[in-house]
């Protein structure tokens, strides 16, 4: 087992362990009551190392510097960590405690002699949990859609194990209609979109703004963790009144919320360049797949990273006019749908490709983090099971994720369970000012619904 070579990491992998950047996924599971700690052992053991070689693999590099995956034995109790707080305080006490270790090891580096992975365990109740679960993944052992199947392998319905979990059913159809004039605007927007995405990632950087400090570096400076909860029954109601998907109600609040937290720092920013980049899940899918699915080869939703990135501008705010909340999410859809449309999501894919074959992966990971640089923000979003889940019996009250090492100052992860969508906000610390800014975030999404609403059922 010591010395037996598994399959060559993935080009995506390469890039998020390069020298120019390294990202990581931490995920983490609110649970109802606590579990003895004990019984741990045995679920890392016997359940999640057995779901994919590479969380029992280390990289390795061969002679000719190609990394690949080599499989070893894991000791356990080198992957698990339980920090210690002081007794006896109060849950929001705890909640500030879980936010500074979030951020004290999203700072922290995986040790080479390691598999990528570790697992936290954090015994002290908070407003949501009476204990967290703390998964971290880097990011080269697969995308956010990887990772979710893999984590959720360890889990069961609540009401019935032997059921299985479902899902909010996708609607990823893109309308298209194939006359000349159709063709030739699809064939412009993938140029334009094309040469627009290769600019940003080269020379046009957003603004300095209050969301954005721009500073070389930023991917290692500590941050804030913040969560929100948003009912998918609104969602769902702005949803069907504007036509959208529910992407587009999400990204309509964010990029009004920061125009209003921008204004509210009293900065004369309306007009800043401020762009966001919102991350696809590019396999064909409705649901996630079974771990043993994902790994088979030519797999409908092969393991490993599978997403591109879309750069969205966040519509501009002039507050000498009536503010309009629904036009920015009309505006997110309408330039969503249309670079979905585009191939500038193949070109670029293209484009990477080719840089990697003739300059190495290095040089492709130093494109990638201009790319994260020059931009404000990243927006991923990942669905979750319908119904409530459990660990080892324990119910799981609540989840959440967040990408570190991104090259930002602010990150935006969403995931849904249990209708509803818990949104992450990473914000760096002594910039940002997070409570500001969920506040207005929030308040983004209740003007939306009041414009799109004006008279809800009582």
């Amino acid at each position: 087992m010591e010395n037996e070579i598994l399959e060559p990491v993935s080009p995506t992998g390469q890039y998020f362990t390069s020298s120019a950047i390294s990202v990581s996924v931490i995920a983490v599971f609110e649970l109802e009551f606590p579990i003895d700690q004990s019984r741990f052992d045995t679920l890392l053991q016997d359940v999640f190392l057995p779901i994919n070689p590479r969380f029992s693999s280390l990289m390795v590099k061969d002679k000719n510097g190609k990394k690949h995956w080599k499989k070893v034995e894991v000791n356990i109790q080198e992957h698990i960590k339980i920090p210690n707080f002081p007794r006896g305080k109060s849950p929001e006490f705890y909640e500030d405690c879980v936010s500074e270790y979030l951020s004290k090891i999203s700072l922290e580096q995986f040790q080479e002699s390691r598999a990528l992975w570790e697992f936290h365990i954090i015994n002290y109740p908070t407003r949501n949990a009476a204990q967290n679960l703390v998964f971290k993944l880097h990011h080269s052992l697969g995308d956010g859609y990887s990772l979710m199947g893999a984590l959720l392998s360890c889990l069961q319905r609540a009401d019935n194990s032997q059921l299985p979990l479902t899902f909010p059913l996708l609607n990823q159809k893109i309308q298209t209609n194939d006359n000349k004039n159709n063709i030739l605007s699809r064939a412009f927007d993938s140029v334009y979109d094309f040469g627009w995405s290769v600019l940003k990632s080269i020379v046009l950087e957003d603004d300095k703004t209050p969301i954005r400090s721009g500073d070389d570096g930023v991917e290692f400076r500590p941050i804030t963790v913040t969560t929100m909860v948003f009912s998918v029954d609104q969602i769902k109601k702005v949803k069907a009144g504007l036509h959208v998907t529910v992407n587009d109600v999400i990204c309509g609040a964010l990029f009004l919320g920061i125009r209003l937290y921008i204004k509210s720092t009293e900065h004369d920013q309306s007009y800043a360049k401020s762009t966001a980049l919102v991350l696809l899940n590019t396999r064909n899918i409705n649901g996630y797949k079974s771990v043993s699915e994902m790994v088979k080869p030519d797999a409908e939703s092969p393991w490993g990273n599978q997403f591109a990135f879309l750069h969205v501008s966040v519509p501009k705010l002039v507050f000498s006019d009536p503010i309009d909340p629904l036009s920015f999410v009309l505006e997110a859809q309408k330039v969503i749908k249309r670079k979905r449309n585009s191939a500038a999501l193949i070109l670029t894919s293209k484009l990477l490709d080719t840089l990697r074959k003739l300059r190495g992966p290095e040089v492709t990971a130093e494109y990638i983090h201009k790319t994260l640089k020059n931009t404000s923000l990243t927006i991923s979003n990942i669905i979750g099971p319908v119904e409530r889940m459990a660990l080892l019996n324990q119910p799981i009250k609540g989840m959440y994720f967040m990408n570190v090492g991104v090259p930002q100052s602010l990150t935006v992860t969403i995931l849904s369970y249990m209708g509803q969508l818990r949104i992450a906000l990473g914000t760096e610390n002594d910039f940002i000012d997070a409570p500001k800014f969920r506040h207005c975030v929030q308040d983004a999404f209740d003007m939306i619904f009041k414009a799109a609403i004006p008279f809800p059922s009582i």
